[in-house]
């Protein structure tokens, strides 16, 4: 029956989550707690309810609730045959499957069993990956994993335990080991104004990666989608102020990071 785990979504025909046409599978589970996050879902590797209010009439404003539960079990079996229905669309675009999350590697034999029958089948590989987790349950999957989406929040490790709950210092250890194996790496930063963007964090970025082996740097701008769920699962939105950084604070900081060798992209 292969090994069971918990997700919480898959979503089909992804483009921002690796090269090509891909499926992303959303394990639920992460060991942080980052106050921007734009899926709070995922904290909690258990499936949980949350509580809609579906809008029935815009004249009213007459609405209703609705409880959903986010979250179940599946097998790798399951998970492969979903991943399977869109093989054509791999090989025609150079696609595969991203496995994010959440953090995957809060389910580290869920997601070795996943990443062996992609090898298998010879299906590309990504992980989206916090990094939080031991370097042991990190060295078992290396050489499964084709491509490394490396989420980087903070580079001050009391900061980072500030906004995120967790130090970063195994986080960047983690980091290091990689590029040591020579795993081809991608590093993710969510620009997050009044946490990350100002000059010294941004100098921290580029002195640390301009002495690891990257494939490049991708900045991603904070945005506001997200912040429904907070009031359904009853969190706090402690971001809920914060706005969206302009063009041109992002295009200061990708030049900032490109003074340092570093080869920069903006997701959008």
């Amino acid at each position: 029956m292969g090994q069971k785990g918990i997700i919480f979504d898959i979503k089909k025909y992804a483009v921002h989550d690796g090269p090509g046409i891909r499926t992303t599978i959303f394990f639920k589970g992460c060991p942080m707690d980052c106050w921007w996050c734009h899926n709070p879902e995922s904290h909690k590797i258990e499936p949980e309810t949350i509580t809609r209010k579906i809008v029935t009439s815009s004249s009213t404003k007459a609405c209703h609730e609705r409880k959903e539960v986010i979250g179940r079990e599946v097998t790798t079996e399951e998970v492969m045959k979903e991943i399977e229905k869109d093989m054509v669309f791999y090989e025609e675009s150079d696609g595969g499957v991203t496995f994010s999350g959440g953090e995957p590697l809060s389910q580290p034999e869920f997601l070795i069993d996943l990443l062996q029958k992609c090898k298998k089948r010879g299906i590309h590989t990504t992980l989206d990956t916090s990094g939080c987790a031991s370097k042991k349950e990190l060295l078992n999957i290396v050489g499964l994993v084709d491509l490394f989406l490396y989420d980087l929040k903070i580079v001050d490790d009391e900061k980072h335990l500030h906004y995120t709950g967790e130090s970063n210092k195994q986080i960047l250890g983690n980091l290091k080991t990689l590029a040591e194996k020579g795993e081809k790496i991608i590093i993710r930063i969510p620009i997050i104004p009044t946490v990350n963007d100002d000059q010294e964090s941004i100098d921290q970025f580029g002195k640390l990666l301009s002495t690891i082996d990257i494939l490049r740097v991708e900045l991603l701008p904070f945005h506001k989608i997200g912040e429904e769920k907070y009031p359904q699962l009853n969190k706090v939105n402690r971001m809920k102020d914060i706005q969206k950084p302009t063009k041109e604070n992002i295009e200061v900081i990708k030049e900032s990071l490109e003074k340092f060798g570093l080869k920069v992209k903006v997701e959008e």
